[in-house]
């Protein structure tokens, strides 16, 4: 791979998640090994990786409407050679259009794809003639849409249609299709986020406060500049939608709290800064590794009280005393359908079964965290997701074992304008508004009844 071609890692990319990589951690590798690239260069490469899978199912509709052959008979590599150059076609304005051709063209004689040329020149360069007479699916048949425009699975965008109705289902599915923001929390620990939001003014970083998160910066352009305090630990990368997951648990100096499922860490240590470093927090989490990043990153963010420990929370952990903890989070592991932003490569990944196994596997987790949190105490149900299946259908079932445990509205202990991320029953579902540019994230707060 040439450092110097931010198409050729794009496409490099773009061909590990072929391979079942995801391509946050896929991209970041990459960066890793082309430490040197030049700043404008990631920036092509992030923008060509995210985009192409973002906007896979339009530029694959398109490809199909040009291609002599179904794109299934389309070798892979050559295929997504046809994807960068189409997502430059329509939706890079900087980059001419022959030009996109041209590249796509040299990028496959480097792949040592000579006998492909032909074909990735005349199909790109047919779309360009007709780009403004493709037909495309119209909202008006939001199942055909999702399938055909959002790469969605027919399972899916059926689910979504019947659960949220066509106009609403095809808004979501656009949001989840846009640009994740670059969000950070301000580790308060440190310094005020009025500080913080000083310091990038004076390094000519654009930023602004996020809308709800108290903590919250979204970063805007910054031409390659390093924000500040990172060695220091200033900041915490984190969506917005994630920071509202610890506010809603509440933790109080002096409290004892399990997270049950706590790498890579954010609203782990984000419920020290809350706690103002008087809080106790032993983190689980089902792997040894990712154990590693939570306690490195209560290092860096100088969080204390902070106790990491691999446990697979679906079997019962017989080395804690029940009924010992003030508060737990269980923040468990679910589809991740609303950080499609970030990874968007989940959508035509995921099965119905998918779905089914892991609400099967959050009741596990809920079932064994239970018995551990004391009478009177708060445990916070989160998930990054937004299936029937894994929000109301785990929490309704949780409700009906457990009588010993009753529903709160956690609207009463947050900001009143919150409200309008919270259903009528008091659970958050930042999806509601889907245009506040967060990810969308479900929650529920529940206390244990006292004796």
């Amino acid at each position: 791979m040439s450092s110097s071609n931010p198409r050729q890692l794009a496409f490099s990319v773009l061909g590990r998640v072929d391979e079942g990589a995801y391509a946050d951690l896929a991209l970041d590798a990459a960066f890793q090994q082309e430490a040197h690239l030049d700043p404008r260069d990631r920036g092509l490469a992030t923008e060509l990786v995210y985009g192409t899978l973002r906007r896979r199912g339009r530029l694959d509709f398109a490809l199909a409407v040009l291609c002599s052959k179904p794109l299934a008979k389309v070798e892979p590599r050559v295929l997504n050679l046809l994807r960068l150059g189409a997502y430059q076609i329509l939706f890079l304005d900087k980059v001419p259009a022959p030009a996109a051709v041209h590249e796509t063209v040299e990028l496959a004689r480097q792949e040592k794809l000579e006998r492909a040329t032909g074909f990735i020149n005349g199909i790109l360069r047919n779309l360009i003639r007709q780009r403004q007479e493709l037909p495309w699916p119209d909202a008006a048949e939001p199942v055909v849409y999702l399938e055909k425009l959002a790469a969605f699975p027919h399972w899916l965008a059926r689910s979504w249609v019947r659960r949220f109705g066509g106009a609403a289902a095809v808004a979501l599915a656009e949001a989840l299709l846009q640009p994740a923001p670059f969000t950070v929390r301000v580790n308060t620990l440190k310094l005020p986020r009025e500080a913080f939001l000083d310091e990038l003014e004076r390094r000519g970083i654009e930023a602004r406060p996020t809308a709800y998160a108290p903590e919250g910066v979204v970063i805007g352009h910054r031409g390659g500049a390093a924000l500040p305090g990172d060695g220091e630990g200033w900041y915490q990368v984190q969506d917005e939608a994630s920071m509202l997951i610890a506010h809603l648990l509440a933790p109080k100096a002096g409290e004892k709290i399990l997270d049950a499922c706590a790498a890579p860490g954010g609203k782990t240590t984000h419920l020290c800064a809350l706690g103002n470093n008087a809080v106790e927090v032993l983190a689980l989490d089902l792997h040894p590794q990712r154990v590693r990043l939570v306690t490195s990153g209560a290092d860096r963010l100088g969080c204390r009280g902070i106790v990491a420990r691999a446990w697979d929370l679906t079997t019962p952990p017989e080395f804690l005393v029940p009924a010992s903890f003030d508060a737990v989070l269980v923040d468990a592991p679910c589809s991740g359908l609303g950080v499609l932003r970030r990874n968007p490569e989940i959508r035509w990944r995921r099965t119905a079964a998918d779905i089914t196994r892991m609400a099967e596997q959050q009741r596990a987790i809920l079932a064994n965290a239970a018995p551990l949190l004391k009478p009177g105490g708060r445990l916070l149900y989160s998930v990054c997701t937004l299936t029937e299946e894994e929000t109301d259908g785990v929490l309704s079932d949780f409700l009906a074992k457990r009588p010993d445990f009753v529903l709160e509205d956690a609207r009463e202990s947050v900001p009143p304008f919150w409200g309008e991320l919270f259903g009528e029953d008091g659970c958050l579902r930042t999806w509601l508004r889907f245009d506040a540019g967060m990810d969308a994230f479900f929650a529920a707060r529940l206390r244990r009844r006292p004796l």
